[in-house]
């Protein structure tokens, strides 16, 4: 569970709280896409559904078309990465990611590291 910075903006700790919901979902394709609460989440549905906790989003999208969230190139709280294939988010500083698990689990999680973006495109919610 990621314990939000006592700086960050109440829409932040929002993000973070809605993702420390369904950080041990397994991972699920197409999970979080039909459903907010789902037995499991793919890659954007774990991004759309934290997201969605600090009203960022009305509805889940997809890998691909989160290319257009928000505002182009990173965020100062949030900054969503995606391509056709995957999504993952930095929120503050912490990688929201259903890749990348040494634990063993599948689904989202919070990582430490922050893995290279090449070949994703940045955006943010504005603001943040």
């Amino acid at each position: 569970m990621l314990v939000p910075p006592k700086s960050a903006p109440p829409k932040v700790k929002a993000v973070i709280a809605a993702a420390n919901k369904i950080r041990t979902k397994p991972y699920v394709f197409g999970g979080g896409h039909a459903r907010w609460w789902d037995r499991g989440y793919d890659c954007s549905g774990s991004v759309s559904y934290a997201l969605h906790g600090g009203n960022f989003l009305e509805s889940p999208l997809p890998s691909g078309p989160m290319a257009n969230l928000g505002l182009p190139g990173e965020g100062r709280w949030i900054t969503v990465y995606s391509n056709p294939g995957h999504a993952y988010a930095v929120i503050a500083g912490f990688r929201w990611d259903t890749s990348g698990n040494t634990d063993g689990s599948t689904g989202p999680s919070w990582h430490e590291d922050l893995r290279t973006s090449a070949g994703f495109t940045a955006r943010h919610p504005a603001g943040y």
